[in-house]
């Protein structure tokens, strides 16, 4: 048997995200899930492009404010305690519009783990 408590504030902010991105896997010693909490102030966004995985399918989890997420079906607002599931092959651009009223906090979690295949998608090819 194994357990671990992770505290997310002490696990350092990922380098060079366009949000706040603590990456609580590793730490935690998951090996069949990635989980990530984003906070992103207004006008910041979650993922470095709009994108879709090849094989993961994520969920979005808002802790607080409102996450918006573009597809090509259009935007979503996803509000506190509500969870936005995105398929694999799924393009979506998760974000904290520029006249939020505040942070949007999000937990992600992403599985199977793949660190490696993110697609950039590009609407205007559609």
């Amino acid at each position: 048997m194994g357990y671990r408590v992770v505290d997310a504030n002490a696990v350092d902010p990922a380098p060079d995200r366009p949000s706040e991105c603590r990456k609580l896997s590793e730490p935690g010693g998951l090996e069949h899930a990635a989980i990530n909490r984003f906070r992103a102030e207004p006008g910041e966004q979650l993922p470095l492009a709009y994108h879709y995985h090849e094989t993961q399918q994520e969920a979005f989890y808002v802790l607080s404010g409102t996450l918006a997420v573009e597809t090509p079906d259009g935007t979503y607002d996803v509000e506190t305690d509500d969870l936005f599931v995105v398929d694999p092959e799924s393009p979506q651009r998760a974000y904290n519009p520029d006249d939020a009223d505040g942070p949007v906090t999000v937990l992600a979690i992403g599985a199977p783990p793949a660190a490696d295949d993110a697609v950039a998608y590009d609407p205007a090819d559609e």
